[in-house]
């Protein structure tokens, strides 16, 4: 019997390498994958479905199922990361603490996106810093085109910023306070620096607290992938799963370094010892509160237009994951 071919766009990430070389093969299914960045892959899958599996942002994920579009999700994802380490602020800004931000210009590449979904979560829930406090600019970075469109609350004030332009310059330059994003602006220590200088130990101290390990991105099928196959997302899920194992052995073997990392073992063990043996575990059990979370935030700020549950973001079929 033939398998069944889709194509697959997704980051280059260690947990997805198996799949990629062929090591790992979902059941029954032939993978042509496309390494691309996540702007292009949410872009093209958001607004023209052009991959029948794909890395998304989970936050545009919600917003989208919220809104009934024909995605979704498996409980897989190859992105997460803390994000106190992605604000970032003017040297002559006047900005100490989080408190601080407030009343203060803060630019935002695409407000929807997940980064910020989520700094502006921690900000208002950790420090009391509520969106609303502050003055958003969204654009620069080379944006021209969001791959979704939102209508915030009217206590939000937003202002657009040419596509041409760069936020972080335009923090060092006075012209904004802030700025929060998935990248480092290419001013930083140049008139810019971080909010949090010592992000290791208070992101830490975050997850201590939480036990959340924010989740950037999740992986969306075209719906009626999923009806016409139902067997289709256990296959993938299971495939995801041993890719992910196969790249912690490699992480962990004393025998070579397998990345640029000096002390790649130490700090391997290191985040052993405080998020257990799978720090980026896949499915509903371990990720709940971290998914809850983070729809909570969706819709407290006006995003996704409704609170959305578990049942409605993940396939049915791995609720028990």
């Amino acid at each position: 019997m033939a398998k069944l071919a889709l194509t697959f766009a997704c980051g280059d990430y260690d947990r997805t390498q198996a799949l990629k070389s062929g090591r790992v093969q979902p059941e029954g299914v032939e993978l042509n994958i496309l390494t691309l960045g996540p702007e292009e892959i949410f872009y093209r899958m958001g607004r023209f479905r052009e991959f029948d599996v794909s890395e998304f942002s989970l936050s545009t994920y919600t917003i989208r199922r919220g809104r009934g579009e024909p995605l979704i999700a498996i409980p897989v994802f190859p992105s997460q990361m803390f994000r106190h380490s992605a604000i970032f602020v003017g040297d002559r800004a006047g900005i100490h603490e989080p408190k601080d931000l407030r009343g203060k210009r803060v630019g935002v590449p695409k407000y929807h996106m997940t980064a910020a979904v989520w700094i502006r979560g921690i900000l208002e829930d950790e420090y009391g810093v509520a969106p609303k406090e502050m003055l958003w600019f969204e654009g620069g970075e080379g944006v021209k085109v969001k791959e979704v469109d939102v209508t915030l609350p009217p206590e939000v004030r937003l202002e657009q910023v040419p596509g041409d332009r760069h936020l972080g310059d335009m923090v060092a330059a006075g012209e904004l306070d802030a700025f929060v994003g998935a990248r480092r602006p290419a001013a930083f220590g140049k008139g810019v620096g971080r909010l949090f200088p010592d992000f290791r130990r208070v992101e830490r101290a975050y997850y201590e607290k939480t036990g959340i390990f924010p989740i950037m991105h999740t992986v969306v099928l075209r719906e009626e992938l999923v009806r016409q196959h139902p067997w289709l997302p256990r296959s993938l899920y299971t495939a995801f799963v041993d890719a992910k194992d196969h790249a912690y052995r490699q992480l962990h073997d004393t025998a070579a370094l397998l990345t640029s990392l000096p002390w790649q073992l130490a700090e391997a063990e290191e985040t052993q010892a405080l998020m257990g043996n799978d720090p980026f575990p896949y499915g509903i059990a371990r990720n709940r509160k971290t998914v809850e979370t983070l729809a909570d935030y969706t819709f407290r700020q006006g995003l996704a237009p409704r609170r959305l549950t578990i049942q409605e973001m993940f396939v049915e079929s791995l609720r028990d994951t």
